[in-house]
């Protein structure tokens, strides 16, 4: 296994560059999301298998509630969206993981999620990237994706006070799921049975099912991102005018 762990904090500090290794301890942020998906019973089996196959990237990064990393974040997601299918694992996702804060409930970590997932889409249209083909960037619509290089991405959100013991992690985290990879496993005829499996285990690991969960096209992704089971009628906080 191999997580390949990157500092945005440690190496700015000693002057590396800002893709130097991270600790990957047992008790760093990187370590600590590893341990996570590798528990016997962590239910998401696509999150095991990119672990198991070198395809988790993990950036580690400081404060979520703060903009100071987005930019470095968003030129790992552009480089990770440009990396050739042929050339990659077959489950690959890229994940963020924050020093803190460690304090923040569900509504206060929703804000900060989307606040950074906002600034982070801002980046990538002064860049120049479109959104991918298929997928729409309003958040109120059932076909939302977030685009980042490109590349379309559902985001899973994880933090110590989440209500699902899925989503609880030590630090606050965001997962950058391609949707490309989903979009090859139903063209496999692989997808029913692997969200079947998902679902059984998410069932048995949190003790009922997930209301949150809906099929892509039918109902707003973005309600799912947070892990907060979000009211009728909820507004997505989504606003990528420019990074913050």
């Amino acid at each position: 296994m191999n997580i390949e762990p990157r500092s945005f904090l440690a190496a700015e500090e000693a002057g590396a560059p800002a893709d130097a290794p991270a600790d990957a301890s047992p008790l760093s942020p990187a370590g600590a999301l590893a341990a996570h998906i590798e528990a016997a019973d962590f239910p998401c089996v696509g999150a095991k298998s990119a672990l198991a196959q070198d395809g988790l990237q993990v950036e580690t990064a400081r404060d979520i509630t703060r903009g100071a990393d987005d930019a470095r974040i968003h030129r790992a997601l552009a480089r990770w969206s440009m990396l050739p299918a042929d050339a990659a694992p077959e489950f690959r996702s890229l994940a963020v993981v924050f020093a803190g804060p460690p304090d923040l409930d569900e509504r206060d970590f929703e804000a900060a999620l989307w606040a950074r997932l906002g600034s982070l889409a801002a980046l990538d249209r002064a860049a120049g990237f479109a959104p991918e083909p298929g997928f729409s960037s309003d958040p109120a619509d059932a076909h939302f994706a977030l685009s980042f290089g490109g590349k379309a991405y559902f985001a899973v959100g994880l933090h110590p006070n989440a209500s699902r013991r899925a989503r609880r992690l030590p630090f606050p985290a965001i997962v950058f799921n391609l949707h490309e990879q989903f979009a090859r496993l139903r063209e496999e005829d692989r997808y029913e049975r692997m969200r079947e499996v998902i679902l059984a285990r998410d069932v048995a690991f949190n003790g009922a099912p997930n209301p949150m969960l809906a099929r892509h096209g039918t109902i707003s992704e973005a309600r799912q991102y947070s892990g907060r089971a979000v009211e009728e009628g909820w507004v997505c906080p989504f606003a990528p005018e420019r990074p913050r």
